[in-house]
């Protein structure tokens, strides 16, 4: 059986405000998609989140977001594609500096709530998360969902595209995730969390997430990465 990845969302706290419960998720996850001050993370936050990534050998990546506090990068914005590519520039290189001085590095780039439901259709700034990717480094994975825009723009750019699927979210018959706030578009019975992660494997996906800000996100991690083992998966980073 392939390899697959656990992610979380990781970081996403901002000065004495915190957000999840980061030291339980990343001893489970492998790859963790960490906040770089767009929707959450101040400096120091960062920095905390990196040196924990490190000790934990979980690789880490860049969750880029609209310039968005207030509305932790669930709002879409109608942003300059120049602007938002250099937005990007911006966090890749600040995440990596933080993750540095803790002997790590930023190892994949993933866009964040609403930018990352944008540019599964917005051409204009799906080009310009890539570009932004592939000037900062080509050899830096994308993580997405399929049959996007990204997609086809990474691609494009000569960038690897990791396809990810949700363990704790709900889907409609399409294939889509079904927008927050509808009847069963969040998942918090472990058991279901569990069943929908190795019914992940039989998709094209690399990458399973977990939000760390579902309700009991280290459980449901948890039960995910033991259901997917128990069925002999091998849970490990897709960045090596």
């Amino acid at each position: 059986m392939r390899p697959i990845d656990l992610n979380a969302d990781v970081g996403e706290g901002f000065g004495r405000w915190v957000l999840g419960d980061d030291d339980a998720l990343l001893g489970i996850i492998t790859s963790a998609n960490v906040a770089c001050g767009f929707h959450a993370g101040d400096p120091s936050t960062i920095r905390r989140t990196c040196a924990a990534a490190v000790r934990h050998g979980v690789a880490m990546g860049a969750q880029v977001s609209y310039p968005d506090l207030v509305g932790f990068g669930r709002r879409f914005i109608d942003i300059d594609p120049d602007e938002l590519a250099d937005a990007v520039v911006y966090q890749i290189g600040a995440l990596d500096a933080l993750a540095r001085v803790e002997g790590g590095r930023v190892a994949y780039v993933k866009p964040h709530g609403a930018l990352y439901h944008a540019v599964q259709h917005h051409e204009a700034q799906a080009e310009a998360v890539a570009s932004a990717v592939h000037a900062v480094d080509p050899s830096l994975p994308i993580l997405g969902m399929a049959n996007a825009a990204l997609e086809h723009h990474a691609v494009g750019h000569g960038l690897r595209y990791v396809l990810e699927g949700f363990a704790d979210r709900g889907y409609d018959a399409d294939g889509r995730l079904m927008p927050r706030g509808q009847p069963g578009a969040l998942l918090t019975d472990a058991s279901a969390v569990a069943e929908q992660a190795v019914e992940l494997l039989t998709w094209r996906v690399e990458s399973i997430c977990v939000h760390s800000d579902t309700p009991g996100a280290g459980a449901l991690a948890s039960a995910a990465r033991r259901a997917l083992e128990g069925v002999g998966a091998v849970v490990a980073s897709f960045v090596g």
